[in-house]
């Protein structure tokens, strides 16, 4: 079984959407638990503010079995697989870790490289899998969050509980 960590976020009708996808991402992988949802502000373009978490899941599933399920409850979630990258998202489902894999498979970086950039990701892994190593900088999620944090803007805590939906 392999440990996988992915983010998920919205910012179309984002509390409904974080909710949905929470709840066929436990009809998908049983056992999964969620960070606590937050609200922060949309990154690389002018839109609503996100709502992000993180969840957790282990899997017996191949990458690409994995990749596949999640862009299944993406569409369920009312992604279309023509939306702009840089643009509002009804959902975003994104693998952050796979275990300990390192992979730079074009659409599939694991890493994901972008897991030590955007508070969005970090904050709500670093939650959820504190002592969890990151294979590549090869220190814990929870160390790699208390530096990124001062340089990103806050993320506010909501009182949807995603482990309750």
């Amino acid at each position: 079984m392999s440990p996988v960590l992915v983010a998920l976020g919205s910012n179309i009708a984002p509390a409904e959407r974080i909710a949905q996808a929470a709840r066929l991402l436990k009809s998908a992988f049983p056992g999964v638990r969620f960070s606590a949802a937050y609200r922060n502000p949309a990154a690389g373009f002018a839109g609503a503010d996100f709502i992000n978490a993180a969840a957790r899941f282990d899997t017996a599933l191949t990458m690409d079995e994995v990749r596949a399920r999640l862009q299944s409850i993406e569409a369920a979630c009312g992604r279309q697989p023509d939306d702009p990258k840089w643009a509002p998202r009804a959902m975003d489902i994104d693998i952050l870790l796979f275990g300990d894999a390192v992979s730079d498979r074009p659409g599939l970086q694991l890493p994901r490289a972008d897991l030590l950039r955007r508070a969005y990701m970090l904050g709500p892994a670093a939650e959820l899998e504190p002592e969890r190593m990151h294979p590549i900088a090869r220190r814990p999620l929870a160390l790699l969050w208390r530096e990124l944090a001062p340089q990103c803007p806050p993320l506010t805590r909501l009182a949807l509980d995603l482990n309750a939906e």
